[in-house]
């Protein structure tokens, strides 16, 4: 029986809490209450702030306090071991508000991930920053690691708002421009734009040096196309309608998104970046374990 806390793991739960802050406190809870029962539970020593000391660590730098309660010899984990610095790039477009029949807009959800994202990362202690763009940089905070980023981090994501076209693959150049030192950048968007400029500014990052993860967000409906009879369809970025007949597209829809998105993971694994397939019907947890395996390789 799933805990009070795993509850808001549900995209239909959170959206029931209004305050970003304590939708991203709730996501994390249950995400770390369900590691316990998981093949992933080891990861939560990914939480600690000391580890087991080693022949050959100074002594200095045992902590005595854990020594007395423990009764086992642990040092402390010093920053330049374990910190690791995170970016949280959202896409503004107008087609990431849109929702078929679910609670969470593809935006929501994106910003609810990327809270409780940098929730668990400034908990961690490591720096994280924002950037919000559509065709150009809206808004951009550095990389800070203390506790008041975590508030400035959620005021921006509350007060962004998608609309307009986008161009993803300028913005994340000009990231690559703006940040020299080498970080762990997380990209939420819904990728609805031609692919290949995306995937050599991805490319980029990855030769500067730069850690990525493509959270690829689609409504529920965009992924399983539940639609019948005719379909009045329309771009939301361009305002371009289209009538079809919803079963005799169906196939052809099905094959094009999975080629597109066979195409970015291809893509990005012949570079070493990430990409996760996600839609609004999902538990959260699903991105969260992606995030922390693959920085928990990192160390």
């Amino acid at each position: 029986m799933a805990s009070s806390a795993e509850k808001y793991l549900k995209p239909e739960v959170i959206r029931n809490v209004a305050r970003l802050d304590l939708r991203a406190k709730f996501i994390v809870e249950g995400f770390l209450s369900g590691l316990h029962a998981s093949p992933f539970q080891g990861i939560s020593v990914e939480f600690s702030e000391h580890r087991r000391y080693s022949p050959g660590d100074d002594p200095k730098d045992i902590d005595w306090l854990v020594y007395a309660k423990t009764d086992k010899y642990y040092v402390k984990k010093y920053q330049a071991e374990t910190n690791i610095t995170g970016y949280l790039l959202m896409d503004l477009s107008e087609s990431m508000a849109y929702t078929y029949r679910q609670d969470l807009t593809k935006f929501e959800y994106s910003i609810c991930l990327a809270a409780a994202l940098a929730y668990m990362m400034v908990h961690q202690q490591d720096p994280v920053g924002l950037m919000t763009f559509d065709e150009k940089m809206r808004a951009s905070l550095p990389a800070k690691s203390k506790r008041s980023q975590l508030a400035n981090i959620l005021a921006l994501l509350a007060k962004a708002e998608p609309s307009g076209p986008t161009d993803i693959a300028k913005n994340l150049k000009q990231f690559a421009a703006m940040v020299k030192h080498k970080s762990l950048v997380m990209l939420f968007s819904d990728l609805l734009t031609d692919p290949e400029p995306v995937i050599d500014a991805i490319r980029m990052l990855r030769f500067a040096g730069h850690d990525v993860i493509i959270f690829h967000v689609l409504d529920e409906a965009e992924v399983h196309f539940p639609f019948s009879g005719m379909c009045d369809l329309r771009d939301p970025e361009t305002e371009e309608k289209m009538m079809v007949d919803a079963a005799g597209i169906r196939q052809d829809y099905l094959d094009a998104l999975k080629e597109m998105r066979d195409n970015y993971k291809k893509s990005c694994r012949a570079v070493g970046a990430d990409f996760v397939e996600l839609d609004t019907s999902m538990r959260f947890d699903t991105a969260l374990v992606e995030y922390l395996t693959q920085r928990q390789a990192r160390f």
